[in-house]
């Protein structure tokens, strides 16, 4: 299946385009932009963006907190994420703690752009359990 993907580099830079190949226990994926095909290495990466729309709205900002009628906090874990450099998120999360080098977060907003996004745990700074 082919995904529109957003890749944030913990340098700062940014990578937006297609691709097929993503899954959390390798080292890398492909993706596909104008210029042509990249190799993405996940260690190099803050996080993995699965998104709606490639062209997103800047001037939106998601919302951080949970609406209790959310269904998807049944069998989650509500958390908060401090990236090293110092973005934070709202999200849940399936299985925590997670125990892997590479793990799956959903926003908290229903509404956001981002899908799912798989986070490299070598670029946070500390994870939060909240309690809903």
């Amino acid at each position: 299946m082919q995904n529109e993907v957003v890749a944030h580099y913990m340098n700062g830079d940014i990578v937006k385009g297609l691709s097929m190949d993503v899954a959390p226990g390798k080292a890398f994926c492909h993706i596909r932009t104008d210029e042509g095909t990249s190799k993405v290495e996940f260690k190099d990466l803050k996080a993995l963006y699965f998104v709606k729309d490639l062209a997103g709205d800047s001037k939106r900002d998601d919302v951080q907190e949970v609406q209790e009628d959310d269904i998807r906090l049944r069998g989650s874990k509500l958390l908060e994420i401090v990236f090293k450099d110092d973005e934070q998120m709202v999200v849940l999360c399936n299985r925590f703690p997670p125990k892997t080098d590479r793990f799956f977060v959903l926003p908290i907003d229903m509404d956001s752009n981002n899908d799912r996004i798989l986070v490299n745990r070598a670029a946070v700074a500390s994870i939060t359990e909240i309690q809903p």
